[in-house]
């Protein structure tokens, strides 16, 4: 698989992660449990789905697989980083 391809990939798990809760919590609380701050929920789901978004919106040129690939790593780090705190 090419960077770019995989780039565009994880922007549709990025997009598709940040439209469940706000399309449905009830079932994405029934999948990760139930959630105290739902405020928190939707603010992190909408950047997950802004940074999506804005992969799969990269020129299809060298430039733009950087620029989707940068989003990418920045998103997956602080994501890893939550998870570690």
């Amino acid at each position: 698989m090419q960077h770019d391809q995989l780039a565009r990939l994880q922007g549709l798990f990025n997009t598709a992660n940040g439209a469940w809760p706000l399309l449905h919590m009830r079932s994405f609380e029934a999948v990760f449990g139930p959630k105290v701050d739902t405020w928190l929920v939707r603010t992190v789901a909408g950047l997950l789905l802004g940074n999506g978004y804005a992969q799969l919106q990269a020129a299809a040129t060298p430039a733009g697989a950087e620029h989707a690939r940068r989003i990418g790593v920045g998103t997956a780090a602080t994501l890893l980083a939550i998870d570690l705190r």
